[in-house]
């Protein structure tokens, strides 16, 4: 066995990850047409409106609207399935802030369900158990790119009466037993931000196949004006409070040219993902990331998990010797659960108030505390994160996999002395 880059020995990994440039395509062409319309709102010019219409069309569904954010994109899809004070919202602890913004500015409860230990994504039972007469609905995070359990969540949700929003920031062209993922709730939502598979700098869609769910969306993006109307004064015949996410056409020109590259990106990342898994499976102390028979992940990164006790070592330990090894590598993903931020601890979503815990609307008493869902605690206590990109080599591949081996047989050896 090698000794350890980080005694002294070789390292694994003996060159550095293959890089490549983003934005190759048509982007500079479809910006300069852009601008030549004289127009970049939206609703007049027409590159918001090919690049929706593409999106829609790739995914099979009949109506995107585009909107300025991905959060922005979870807002309106709330919005516009009329979610509002004192509603609860079930979603993921392991998530961006992204997901739960548009929750508590509907002033609507975030409840957080517990994940599968080794896909990460929101275990069904869990779910299930949160659901109370206030629940109206389930944002369900198809995290690092790995579809969540759809049929099951779907299941409950209809059973109960409970609308799904699927946010599929991290997850294009993710296939859920051959159906992508957000194609199979009611909204899919996705981001166009500059660390996503594709990006306008920022941006997202919505899309949905109800048709009046679609005109909702739509005047909920655009501060609830009615584009769809041909009598001005009917435009602007407001109804109820809506924000302003729309995008621009100057990100729908960018994210119409990348919509060039995204199977490729993605079937890049699959293949990647998929042998990495094949390459560290089976080592003790080694907990690869799991995607279930029938789906495929994206991978948007690779998260595995550490076995303190059986591999011999902590997690810090480990990428500590990865990183050595010209492997790098994150402990966890993000620092804590989401409920453990101060915003939940406190209650402080609008300072100065208790809103939307203390609204009248609500009448109830929840707690976020450490231990509320104990499963994704412990995944990003022995979490770490691999990068995945689709300019990466096999070189790169077989070298990372070389060095994953490498690190876990080095600390089994020394558990076993």
């Amino acid at each position: 066995m090698d000794k350890l880059a980080m005694h002294g020995g070789p390292k694994a990994k003996t060159g550095p990850y293959g890089e490549g440039k983003r934005f190759v395509g048509k982007e500079l062409q479809y910006l300069q047409e852009a601008l030549e319309q004289n127009t970049l709102f939206y609703w007049y010019g027409e590159k918001v409106k090919a690049f929706t219409a593409r999106f829609a069309g790739m995914y099979g569904m009949k109506h995107c609207v585009a909107t300025s954010s991905g959060t922005a994109s979870l807002h309106v899809a709330l919005g516009a399935l009329g979610i509002t004070a004192g509603d609860e919202v079930i979603t993921s602890p392991i998530t961006d802030m992204g997901s739960v913004i548009g929750i508590l500015f509907q002033n609507a409860i975030p409840v957080f369900a517990d994940l599968d230990p080794r896909t990460y994504n929101m275990d069904p039972a869990s779910i299930e158990a949160k659901i109370t007469d206030k629940t109206r609905a389930i944002v369900v995070v198809h995290l690092t790119g790995n579809p969540a359990d759809m049929d099951s969540i779907m299941e409950i949700a209809r059973r109960r009466g409970v609308k799904v929003v699927e946010d599929c920031a991290q997850s294009y062209e993710c296939f859920y037993k051959g159906r992508r993922a957000g194609t199979i709730g009611d909204v899919g939502c996705f981001s166009l931000n500059d660390f996503k598979h594709i990006s306008a700098g920022d941006g997202g869609m919505v899309v949905m196949n109800d048709e009046e769910l679609y005109k909702k969306a739509l005047r909920f993006a655009d501060k609830n004006y009615d584009r769809l109307t041909t009598d001005p004064a009917a435009m602007r015949k407001i109804s109820y409070l809506a924000p302003n996410y729309r995008m621009t056409e100057l990100q729908g020109a960018v994210a119409l040219a990348q919509l060039d590259r995204l199977e490729w990106i993605c079937a890049q990342r699959n293949a990647y993902g998929d042998a990495l898994t094949a390459g560290i499976s089976g080592l003790p102390g080694i907990l690869p990331h799991v995607v279930k028979p029938g789906n495929k992940s994206s991978y948007w990164f690779y998260m595995l998990r550490i076995d303190e006790a059986e591999l011999g070592a902590t997690r810090e330990q480990f990428s500590e010797a990865l990183a050595a090894e010209g492997v790098p590598s994150t402990p966890g993903y993000i620092p804590t659960c989401v409920y453990e931020y101060d915003l939940f601890k406190n209650k402080n979503a609008y300072p100065g108030t208790d809103c939307p815990w203390g609204c009248k609307h609500y009448g109830r008493e929840i707690e976020y505390k450490k231990g509320l869902c104990p499963t994704a605690e412990e995944i990003l206590r022995t979490a770490v994160r691999l990068d995945v990109n689709e300019f990466f080599t096999k070189q790169d591949l077989d070298e990372t996999i070389a060095g994953v081996r490498k690190v876990a047989a080095h600390f089994r050896a020394q558990r076993a002395q």
